[in-house]
């Protein structure tokens, strides 16, 4: 799984060198991810290999900072927003299958502190 997410640091690369290019920074002090629960990277892997695929970067020495937002939805069954653990779980209110996740799949540049 880690390869995966090797490649989303790539992406999250790719945007902070295209915020450097427009503004021109010295250096990237932190880098401020929403990782979803229920989303596509896993937070441990995000962390494990943020230093390798930084370096030689304009991030490379900076610092990855992961805010985690939790899964919920809305459950047409019982008409309940509900917190979830699984993207494809049932309702934990009433059992029903037919759950519509509202938040917790996001992988977002939330914020780059820079000098």
């Amino acid at each position: 799984m880690v390869m995966h997410e090797v490649s989303l640091i790539e992406s999250v690369v790719a945007l902070v060198e295209q915020q450097w290019a427009k503004a021109a920074f010295e250096r990237v002090k932190v880098i401020r991810l929403q990782v979803g629960a229920l989303g596509p990277a896993e937070p441990d892997a995000l962390r494990f290999c943020f230093d390798a695929v930084t370096f030689g970067t304009i991030a490379q020495g900076s610092r990855l900072e992961i805010e985690l937002i939790q899964g919920s939805g809305w459950c047409p069954d019982c008409r309940t927003d509900v917190a979830l653990d699984d993207r494809f779980g049932a309702c934990p209110a009433c059992g029903g299958g037919r759950v519509h996740m509202t938040s917790g799949g996001v992988l977002r540049l939330a914020e780059l502190e820079v000098e």
